[in-house]
C-alpha cells in the first residue's frame, strides 16, 4: 500500500465535469494498492494517516494532526502509484493490484478511516474513473508512506 499525502488549503476531484469530492483545509491522499496488500494493513495505515503531525501549532511547528486542527480528508484511488519505469519509457503496472481486489481494499480503507475518525469529513474520488484533481497546496507538504 502506498499513500501520497499532500497538505492542502482546499482540494476537489471531478469526473466528467462534475465534482464528486471536495474538501477545505486538510489532506489530499492518493492511495494505491499492490498485489501483495491485504486488509490487515489497513488499520495501521489509517491510524498513521490520521495521526500524522503535519499542521502547525501556535509556535509554527508541524505538531498537530488532522483531527486536532479540524481538517478534512479527500482520498483518491490511484493505481499508477505502482508504476515502474526500470526499462524504456512506458510504465509497467504489473505490481499494482488488479481492479477488483484494489476496489475492495480501497473501500475497506475508507471504512477504516470512518471507523477510526467518525468526526473527520471524508470525501472521495470515483474508483476506476478518469478524474481531474485540483488542489491548493498548503506549505507545500507532501509525504509518501508505504506498507
Amino acid at each position: 500500500m502506498r499513500l501520497v499525502v499532500q497538505r492542502v488549503a482546499q482540494a476537489s476531484v471531478q469526473v466528467e465535469g462534475r465534482i464528486v469530492g471536495q474538501i477545505g483545509k486538510g489532506l489530499l491522499v492518493l492511495v494505491g494498492f499492490s498485489r501483495q496488500d491485504t486488509p490487515e494493513i489497513l488499520p495501521k495505515a489509517a491510524h498513521k494517516l490520521l495521526h500524522l503531525r503535519l499542521f502547525e501549532d501556535e509556535a509554527g511547528k508541524m505538531n498537530r494532526s488532522l483531527q486536532e486542527v479540524g481538517g478534512q480528508l479527500l482520498v483518491v484511488s490511484q493505481f499508477t502509484l505502482y508504476g515502474k519505469l526500470e526499462k524504456g519509457f512506458r510504465p509497467s503496472f504489473i505490481e499494482a493490484a488488479p481492479a477488483q481486489p484494489a476496489l475492495q481494499l480501497y473501500e475497506a480503507f475508507l471504512s477504516e478511516l470512518r471507523r477510526q475518525a467518525p468526526n473527520v469529513p471524508l470525501a472521495t474520488g470515483q474508483f476506476g474513473a478518469y478524474m481531474e484533481i485540483a488542489l491548493v497546496a498548503y506549505g507545500p507538504v507532501t509525504l509518501v508512506l508505504e506498507w
